[in-house]
């Protein structure tokens, strides 16, 4: 390892002139394929830990898709990508408009900080792809 290198930075970003839509086509395919990989170990921790993040997010008090805007803005000031395309995708399956999802980022990026912008940025470009598709 050169002594210019940082063993402590982050990986580089998604490069922006990637196909957009082959990416979220693989990150589905990814997260699905683990998923049932993962829980095919039938751990009783693992199992149940999925089960109540899958609960955490059905309707009561609060409408599923207020539950997702929520779940985006937790994922963005957590700054995890993963979580922020899933939730993307979801606001996007329950009707979300651009406005409520740009408003409900922005709310992310007060809390987080400017740390959050270039999973902002990231953000964007998801919910960018999905109107496209």
């Amino acid at each position: 390892m050169s002594p210019d290198h940082d063993q402590h930075a982050p990986p580089p970003a998604p490069s922006a002139a990637s196909d957009a839509a082959t990416s979220l086509a693989e990150f589905r395919a990814f997260r699905e394929r683990m998923n049932t990989r993962i829980l095919g170990e039938n751990n009783l921790v693992i199992n149940r830990f999925f089960n109540l993040d899958g609960r955490a997010y059905e309707a009561g008090a609060l409408d599923v898709k207020t539950k997702e805007l929520l779940g985006l803005v937790a994922s963005l000031v957590l700054r995890c990508d993963d979580c922020i395309t899933y939730h993307i995708v979801r606001c996007a399956e329950e009707g979300a408009t651009r406005d409520e999802v740009f408003e409900t980022m922005s709310i992310g990026l007060i809390v987080g900080g400017s740390i959050v912008i270039p999973h902002l940025r990231r953000a964007v470009d998801r919910w960018d792809e999905l109107a496209r598709a």
